[in-house]
């Protein structure tokens, strides 16, 4: 399995893991000293953006902290603009549980992100931390080419048209997002360091009367749990989900049982752009008619570059990027 970002806002993750039917994964990062921030990323943070809440609990209103989650929601849609424009690492790792919890299986992959026309392609490069073999190496290689020929021939009535859906789908993100403030009753509990850097910690629980006005905002009920702010970029530095209930994506597709638990953190890279660090998640989940199945996987996100715009793409050797 794998859960793709596109976009983290505030706990749209528990509706995102019903998304999801794919590969999971990563390592944990080290710890890191006050002061200091991961590769790639900027030490130095920047004035306080937002309001100047109390870090002590119960001293601040509703209405303040609801007024925040709408800024960083709002900061959130701005930030997915910018994270389309990178390429990175990413390694994968599931574990596979038994009834009781004990592992059975571990796979690890390792994908090199690439952006190929505005599009964001996975590579396979590694299997279990080791380089996979020629002759995957050129199925992936054939995979990517079959992916540059479709863009560089498409023609501008299905360019357009492809234009006009993702916009579609992306402004249905935002408004998604919106209605996320809207769903929970969020109560600051005090600051801590995320990576060196202070950040707000507020519970999100969900909120008794909400009514969902777009399809699946109504699964925002089945999970609470706690978001990080940064308080200078007005940013979800990390997020940590648990769902309430059982929740079922489809009549036979997917469920998620009570307890299925998701965590995810975020770095600053480049002064510019807040992008995912580390992901874990630990689901019970049953598949179609499948029996139920237990996951525990982690993934984990590196060397991130910024890719060229005036880059021209004619084989893997010639994809451009620049730190």
């Amino acid at each position: 399995m794998q859960i793709r970002r596109a976009g983290f806002p505030l706990f749209i993750l528990g509706a995102m893991a019903l998304v999801f039917i794919q590969p999971a994964a990563g390592q944990s990062p080290g710890t890191q000293s006050p002061g200091k921030s991961p590769e790639g990323t900027s030490g130095a943070a920047t004035q306080p953006a937002g309001p100047a809440l109390p870090s002590v609990p119960g001293s601040v209103s509703a209405e303040q902290i609801r007024n925040l989650i709408q800024r960083v929601v709002a900061n959130d849609i701005e930030n997915d603009k910018k994270q389309r424009n990178y390429t990175y690492i990413e390694r994968d790792v599931e574990n596979n549980l038994d009834g009781k919890g004990n592992k059975k299986s571990t796979e690890t992959k390792t994908y090199e992100i690439l952006n190929i026309y505005g599009e964001q392609v996975q590579r396979l490069i590694e299997k279990d931390d080791k380089p996979i073999s020629a002759k995957d190496a050129a199925k992936e290689e054939d995979k990517i080419q079959k992916i540059i020929r479709k863009r560089s021939s498409e023609s501008e009535k299905d360019r357009q048209k492809r234009a006009e859906r993702e916009a579609k789908e992306r402004e249905e993100g935002k408004q998604f997002e919106r209605e996320v403030v809207d769903a929970y009753n969020f109560t600051l509990l005090g600051t801590e360091l995320v990576s060196g850097r202070e950040a707000w910690v507020i519970s999100a629980e969900p909120r008794p009367g909400f009514v969902p006005h777009m399809k699946y905002a109504n699964y925002l009920s089945k999970f609470h749990g706690r978001v990080w702010i940064d308080k200078a970029d007005l940013q979800m530095s990390k997020m940590d989900v648990e769902a309430l209930d059982t929740v079922s994506w489809g009549l036979f597709l997917a469920r998620f049982h009570k307890g299925s638990h998701f965590m995810i953190e975020q770095t600053r890279i480049n002064d510019e752009v807040w992008l995912p660090r580390q992901l874990d998640f630990k689901i019970d989940l049953r598949l179609a008619l499948l029996k139920n199945f237990r996951v525990e996987a982690q993934q984990s996100f590196r060397d991130y570059k910024k890719f060229r715009t005036d880059s021209k793409i004619i084989g893997m050797s010639e994809v451009q990027t620049e730190r």
